[in-house]
């Protein structure tokens, strides 16, 4: 079963990411709280799987937080997942493409941002269709839109 693994939130453009356990999405915005609201880049996702592959294939161990995404999933591949409608909890997310690493992540380790170019490995983006209050450990899964 995927699961929601992890929520960060960024109180600032550029700040750090804070940890926690639970949080709400608003429709059309994002995260309540976070620095990014609105556009298309409502809610930043990663794989845990993916993260943990690309930092060893580097051969480190990072924080997932350094990636700087909102939330860390398990269990669901994202790639080429655009278009895709996303549950997670009671809310519903649209994938609206694929999220491309940026310099700090070869700041974080020589050759991570080039290893997580390749198939989606910077996980995706999203817009939040249907807002309410997510928690670590909420089902993850991709749903019909015609049952929503």
């Amino acid at each position: 079963m995927a699961r929601l693994e992890a929520i960060w939130i960024k109180r600032a453009r550029r700040g750090r990411m804070d940890a926690v356990d639970s949080a709400e999405l608003m429709a059309g915005q994002g995260i309540v709280g976070n620095a990014n609201q609105g556009g298309r880049r409502q809610v930043t996702i990663i794989e845990r799987e993916v993260w943990e592959q690309r930092t060893a294939a580097v051969g480190v161990q990072l924080d997932p937080a350094l990636r700087r995404a909102n939330l860390m999933i398990s269990g669901l591949a994202l790639l080429q997942s655009r278009g895709k409608t996303l549950r997670i909890g009671a809310c519903v997310l649209e994938i609206a493409g694929e999220t491309k690493p940026c310099e700090r992540m070869e700041e974080a380790a020589r050759g991570l941002r080039q290893s997580m170019y390749e198939q989606w490995g910077g996980g995706a983006f999203a817009r939040v269709i249907k807002g309410g209050t997510i928690t670590v450990g909420d089902d993850v899964a991709f749903h019909d839109p015609v049952l929503l």
